[in-house]
């Protein structure tokens, strides 16, 4: 068995990336919502947004998205997705331990049904966070000061395309808790 990589290192990276880019050719697309191959695509997506790099300019420090895990979704435990958002640059976006998630500058934290509900814009973050529907973690008023560039972000979100949990069938959610587990004994997320 692997030895799990130690976060932060460049051999986790460097492995991580590596494991992404394989699932990437390995799995079927649409991918599942929150998957490294989701989270890959829309790294990108953010990466090559003219709107949001430049809604974003004043923009600094990790946003994590915490999804709380549903066993009825594939998702026995917690989720922890870090946005490394610097000046309208996304450097990178990427499960993570718990531990560097809940570091984050700041952490917005929604059951997994919240979070497809923000996915599929039935929820806005801003006010999930206002009507405690979210958790924020952080300062609400830098959040607030960049609301368009927050919502920029959950708008690019909708424009990968992807599969929800909620619309998937037991066997694919069965497939979805085959491919966390590895990835979790691995990678510690």
């Amino acid at each position: 068995m692997q030895m799990p990589y130690q976060y932060g290192t460049e051999e986790w990276d460097t492995a991580y990336a590596d494991t992404v880019e394989k699932r990437k050719a390995s799995e079927p697309q649409p991918y599942i919502m929150m998957s490294p191959e989701w989270i890959s695509m829309y790294e990108s997506a953010i990466q090559a947004d003219a709107k949001y790099k430049d809604l974003a300019k004043g923009w600094e420090g990790t946003v994590v998205m915490h999804v709380e895990g549903k066993s009825e979704y594939g998702i026995d435990d917690d989720l922890f997705i870090l946005m490394d958002l610097w000046h309208g640059d996304c450097r990178s976006l990427k499960l993570v331990p718990r531990s560097a998630g809940e570091a984050g500058d700041f952490v917005i934290t929604g059951s997994m049904d919240r979070w497809i509900q923000v996915g599929k814009k039935q929820l806005d973050v801003v006010k999930g966070m206002m009507q405690g529907k979210l958790k924020l973690k952080g300062k609400l008023p830098t959040i607030v000061r960049y609301v368009r560039a927050s919502s920029r972000l959950v708008d690019i979100s909708t424009e990968v395309s992807g599969r929800f949990p909620d619309e998937m069938t037991a066997e694919e959610l069965e497939g979805l808790r085959e491919w966390i587990v590895p990835l979790r004994e691995e990678f510690g997320v």
